[in-house]
């Protein structure tokens, strides 16, 4: 029998695509006569979706991500045009960006997900926001919440996530290198957002890329803890995974595994997190950064995107 994480691991796939798999959102007075691209030349867009948030310097950081990728992603003549969209909390949002789209003539949409691993927000809103899933519990989030549903008459091709990739192994590891000085003498406490419904593929994520950064440091002692939703938004999980990993080592190395950096994340939660730790000031090392900017994040954006944009490519010559 299947893990549960395998057959989660199956569905995305059928979600997000691998290249394989082509999923079509439709506007409910479709007709097959106008849902049709055979004849019709394809346009493709790019849609960079996060989850937002009210930090703009958050915000300012998946902006300056697009800013970075747009040139060369343009300049392979695959893709007309590249917007970001934020999930919640501010615009444009994502039905915003999409009916830009289709208001601009394009037959395709390629939303990438700039999302750390499988989530509610991947799994179900995100699908949903763009009508390809009718799941009743996120789509009563989504009315209380007043994120506007809207299912594009462009095609849309959502593809996988940053875990698929070994980007963040990478991220994390860079980062921890720059702050640690004593490798065996030292802990290594990563602290993500977490999700109540998938809690065991972040900490299977976290295990993980942890890991990653052992093998590569010598730092002997792993340690996690939560500062979102998992953690209610309180900073006793960060408190309580840093005295783990100080247990057996003498510092521990502080490493937030956000997409972007959040004033109420990295500076209230998690720095609050670490002042109720006793002598925190001499055991801990920590910098209030995030994921981005990273080259390697823009080169997946860009390589994903490609890979998306030419099957959409291969289709057309199909279709014709």
């Amino acid at each position: 029998m299947k893990s549960i994480k395998a057959t989660i691991t199956a569905i995305l796939l059928m979600i997000a695509g691998t290249g394989v798999v082509v999923m079509t959102a439709c506007n409910e007075n479709d007709t097959p006569e106008n849902k049709s691209t055979a004849g019709v030349a394809r346009k493709t867009g790019l849609l960079l979706v996060n989850h937002g948030s009210r930090s703009e310097t958050w915000r300012n950081a998946l902006l300056d991500l697009e800013k970075r990728v747009t040139d060369t992603i343009l300049g392979a003549d695959k893709i007309s045009g590249i917007k970001t969209a934020f999930m919640e909390y501010t615009e444009p949002s994502v039905a915003t960006r999409l009916k830009e789209f289709d208001k601009e003539g394009y037959t395709d949409v390629i939303i990438v997900p700039v999302f750390l691993t499988v989530s509610t927000h991947s799994f179900d809103d995100i699908p949903t926001i763009v009508g390809l899933k009718e799941d009743p519990k996120s789509m009563a989030t989504l009315k209380i919440e007043k994120i506007e549903r809207y299912a594009p008459t462009a095609r849309v091709h959502i593809t996988p996530l940053l875990d698929f990739a070994d980007v963040l192994q990478k991220n994390i590891l860079r980062r921890t290198a720059s702050l640690s000085k004593m490798g065996a003498d030292e802990s290594l406490i990563l602290i993500a957002y977490g999700d109540h419904v998938y809690q065991k593929e972040w900490t299977d994520l976290l295990n993980k890329v942890g890991s990653y950064v052992q093998q590569n440091t010598g730092i002997h002692t792993l340690a996690y803890g939560w500062c979102g939703h998992v953690a209610g938004y309180n900073p006793d999980s960060t408190t309580v995974a840093i005295k783990r990993g100080l247990a057996d080592s003498k510092r521990a190395i502080v490493v937030p595994v956000l997409v972007a950096h959040d004033e109420m994340f990295q500076v209230k939660i998690i720095g609050d997190g670490i002042a109720k730790v006793p002598d925190s000031k001499e055991r801990v090392t920590y910098v209030a950064d995030a994921i981005l900017p990273d080259e390697n994040v823009q080169n997946w954006v860009v390589d994903v995107a490609g890979k998306y944009a030419d099957k959409i490519q291969r289709e057309g010559v199909l279709n014709r």
